[in-house]
């Protein structure tokens, strides 16, 4: 039966990651999110439900619109594997609970984030904010962090990553200090330190990678928000054995 609830799972990351595309397709631009019109971003002739099956429409039309044939992004086709694989680890993760449906939200959420950020350079307040109101609502569910942890680690990543802002003198940006805070009332205290140290861990992996491959000079930026939010998921799922680890290694 777990296998079904799994493969179940996977179908509906599928579906959802239609729902994200078009979040991160129209949050930048200023659209309205609750338009029904969807369309090609070459020709702008209107996409039909044939064209938007997740994963096999964009497989069937070999990455090209049907209509004016040019290239078809291939972000959304990631996005909608991606989400597919991570509901349905989730699944078997923890089962079917109040942390699965957790988990699944903030992992969307942090999806969100990552990519604008990585297509725009933009995390948005409109994002931002709303979730984390939804960050505090969740912290009173029994088994989140608790409104005292939600807060207290909200307050850690805001004071931590205005103080690295100040220091770096612009580089990082007012986004990532509010997504640290965000990360913070969505991971609690103490987790929020693995979560910010991962990510900090992590955005400097990619940018020894980056400079090797040449494709990054030492002047450009890297956006921060994937590290932050891929670091956030990270800890959502593993944190508290991270954690302990920590505390086995340095006898804290």
């Amino acid at each position: 039966m777990e296998g079904v609830w799994i493969a179940v799972f996977i179908l509906l990351g599928m579906i959802v990651a239609g729902f994200l595309n078009v979040i991160i397709d129209r949050l930048p631009n200023k659209e309205l999110l609750l338009s029904a019109r969807l369309y090609c971003s070459s020709c702008h002739h209107r996409l039909t439900i044939k064209d938007l099956i997740p994963v096999f429409g964009y497989s069937r039309l070999r990455a090209r619109c049907r209509y004016c044939k040019s290239p078809v992004s291939r972000r959304p086709l990631w996005v909608e594997i991606g989400t597919a694989f991570l509901f349905g680890y989730l699944c078997w993760h923890y089962g079917l609970s109040v942390d699965l449906a957790v988990t699944a939200f903030y992992c969307c959420l942090f999806i969100i984030i990552m990519v604008i950020d990585l297509e725009h350079q933009l995390i948005l307040n409109k994002v931002t904010y709303p979730a984390m109101v939804a960050a505090l609502l969740i912290a009173l569910v029994p088994s989140e962090p608790g409104i005292i942890g939600a807060a207290i680690g909200g307050s850690i990543g805001l004071v931590l990553f205005l103080l690295v802002a100040a220091v770096s003198r612009g580089g990082i940006g007012l986004g990532d200090v509010k997504l640290a805070a965000l990360i913070g009332l969505v991971t609690g205290y103490p987790l929020v330190f693995i979560a910010l140290v991962l990510a900090i861990i992590l955005v400097g992996l990619a940018a020894i990678v980056l400079l090797i491959s040449k494709k990054k000079s030492g002047k450009e930026g890297i956006p921060f928000g994937p590290s932050l939010s891929l670091a956030a998921i990270a800890t959502l799922l593993y944190g508290a054995e991270m954690l302990q680890w920590c505390r086995d290694v340095f006898q804290v």
